[in-house]
């Protein structure tokens, strides 16, 4: 089964952040979109830990480690760029200053609740962090996360089984089989990976899928 590649989905995401957003970036996979913004389109990269005006990462051996992200991962301040108190950061993502999240995901539910961070495993330490402020606080929460669990459990399902981290706050899910909206008649496909059939979507998925509307510009 042909899937698209990490770098596939980051570049995908970077296409869908517009001119002038403001945009946190979560731990993890999230955090490889800001390698593909282009660069004559500006876009402000906001970090929970406290910083606004975040670049790619830097060229190895150019880290500088006082600066890093949410994830400790060394990151680059563009011109312009600021950091401040963390509790400045948080006013941000809990006031609506934000235009786009984009987090990862353990779950996502056929009505766009969210579960990211905790699976309820004995060994697991729970660690919700800035999650629930951004996924309530963002005007959009985009999803970035692999289609399926690395035993092949769909992770797309009707309803999540994990804790939840926002209820009905998802707005589009991007993994790497397809690109979803999740619309308030349920989760429209816009995009399939080449190759891939919409029944053969739907059989590696949970949630009921609505097909791609015929003639829709992706």
């Amino acid at each position: 089964m042909k899937r698209y590649s990490r770098e596939q989905m980051a570049e995908r995401v970077a296409r869908d952040i517009p001119e002038g957003a403001y945009v946190n970036l979560g731990i993890g996979l999230p955090t490889t979109v800001a390698n593909f913004l282009p660069p004559e389109r500006e876009v402000f990269l906001q970090s929970e830990n406290g910083l606004l005006g975040m670049g790619p990462a830097p060229a190895p051996g150019e880290e500088d480690e006082d600066l890093i992200n949410a994830g400790k991962q060394a990151v680059t301040l563009l011109t312009g760029g600021a950091y401040f108190h963390h509790a400045d950061s948080f006013a941000m993502m809990r006031g609506g200053h934000l235009d786009i999240c984009v987090l990862g995901a353990f779950q996502v539910s056929g009505k766009g609740d969210l579960a990211n961070w905790h699976t309820g495993a004995p060994d697991a330490i729970p660690a919700v962090g800035g999650a629930m402020d951004l996924a309530i606080g963002a005007k959009q929460v985009f999803v970035m996360m692999e289609h399926q669990t690395r035993s092949g459990e769909p992770k797309l399902v009707e309803n999540c089984s994990y804790a939840l981290t926002g209820i009905g706050c998802v707005s589009r899910i991007y993994t790497d089989l397809a690109v979803i909206d999740v619309t308030e008649g349920g989760l429209r496909v816009r995009e399939i990976v080449p190759g891939m059939t919409f029944e053969d979507l739907q059989k590696v998925t949970s949630a009921v899928l609505l097909p791609p509307v015929e003639g829709a510009q992706a």
